[in-house]
């Protein structure tokens, strides 16, 4: 695949693009943005379409923090509160497309969908869009969830099988199917399981689909030359698997919350107690829980704002960046003290108690569960009476570890 060229008498070739698919938590995010900064670093001009079905949209948020969208945010379009592949979805990724391509021919254009999104409609619209060029359908499959609620995913096929039987449409038929319309195939977060549990996933999962290349990928790091090189999408391999299934596509596009999912806000200013935050994480967090995401805080560190990334059983922390009060209130700001004047002034012009800090946290998962699992949540916030605690200097256990991942990058 080459770079488009404006030259005169010529047509202009079609517009690569890839879609990112893959269930919730299984590091989509993560191998966009490090897409996005190789494109940056070569000076190329990516055009970027973030899908999140919740109405906070994390990983919009995430991939605007990107230096080729921070130096230009008209390249990248967010659609939250809705699944790509619903019929609403797909009206609004067509207006999404009008707008990113209503300047000139981009040297590709990368959608990353929401976990929740069925690949096929997405398929179809590209397979009817003469501007653009499918080149790739790109499945990241979370090898730790594999391995934890599949049986190091020998029992994933089962499981979709029974649903056919029983004529029900679950997550499990979205995961498999997400893996039969792919033309690649990544597995995430491979370097936690045991050699032997990893391949036991990859034979189980290329047996789904064993006409694709699969390949583990570490910490979303992949060569993007390898995307500008991708071949057109094979239509006609999946056109039967699309003619079978194609009436129970589309009675999941008539909804915004296929597959029995839903999806909870929980918006607050206060911090979360760091020990009870802990024991409730221990305690519900199981596959019922698909996902969950979001920017917080913790009493007993106010400085940083934190990402929460959870899929399934898994949780772990990151260090967005720091919170502006935070930086007010530090002995060692490493900004001026003028600055901090202003800082601090701004701060209480906003009237806000805590100053910047908040808690913006959505959690996806079973319709019957989710519920329960965000009331946990907000028990976790501190009382009045822990916030006076905290205001006169009271340090709270902290169970969780020291060191976190840096997210800014």
């Amino acid at each position: 695949m080459k770079t488009n060229e404006h030259q005169s008498g010529r047509a202009k070739s079609p517009i690569p693009a890839l879609i990112l698919s893959g269930f919730l938590g299984s590091g989509k995010t993560t191998l966009f943005r490090k897409l996005l900064a190789q494109a940056h670093k070569r000076r190329l001009d990516v055009r970027a379409i973030v899908n999140d079905m919740s109405e906070l949209d994390i990983d919009g948020e995430l991939i605007g923090n990107t230096g080729i969208i921070e130096a230009n945010a008209s390249l990248l379009r967010s659609i939250s509160s809705v699944v790509l592949s619903s019929e609403k979805g797909i009206a609004m990724l067509d207006q999404a497309i009008e707008e990113l391509l209503s300047d000139g021919n981009p040297d590709l254009l990368i959608i990353e969908t929401s976990g929740s999104c069925h690949p096929m409609p997405l398929i179809e619209y590209f397979q009817n869009e003469s501007r653009l060029m499918l080149c790739g359908v790109c499945v990241l499959v979370d090898s730790l969830m594999l391995s934890h609620d599949y049986d190091d995913g020998r029992g994933l096929f089962p499981a979709m099988q029974k649903n056919v039987v029983t004529q029900v449409r679950g997550t499990v038929n979205l995961l498999v199917e997400q893996i039969m319309f792919c033309s690649h195939i990544m597995f995430s977060k491979a370097d936690r399981l045991q050699d032997a549990q990893f391949q036991n996933i990859v034979s189980s999962v290329q047996e789904i689909n064993p006409y694709v290349p699969a390949f583990s990928l570490h910490y979303g790091n992949y060569p993007l030359e390898a995307i500008l090189e991708l071949p057109e999408y094979d239509y006609h391999r999946v056109s039967r698997l699309m003619d079978e299934i194609r009436p129970a596509v589309a009675a999941d596009a008539k909804s915004d919350r296929p597959f029995d999912l839903a999806a909870r806000v929980i918006k607050d200013d206060r911090p979360f107690h760091p020990q009870r935050l802990w024991e409730v994480c221990h305690t519900l967090l199981d596959k019922r829980i698909h996902r969950s995401k979001g920017f917080f805080w913790l009493a007993s560190r106010s400085k940083h704002s934190l990402l929460w990334n959870q899929s399934a059983g898994g949780i772990t922390l990151g260090i967005n960046g720091s919170w502006r009060a935070g930086i007010a209130e530090d002995e060692n700001p490493g900004v001026s003290s003028y600055e901090i004047e202003i800082l601090k002034k701004r701060l209480k012009a906003e009237g806000n108690r805590f100053g910047d800090r908040c808690c913006d946290i959505t959690v996806i998962g079973d319709a019957a569960h989710v519920d329960r699992f965000a009331e946990a949540l907000q028990s976790c916030f501190l009382s009045d009476e822990e916030i006076e605690l905290w205001k006169n200097g009271h340090e709270f256990e902290d169970p969780w570890p020291k060191n976190l991942v840096d997210m800014a990058y």
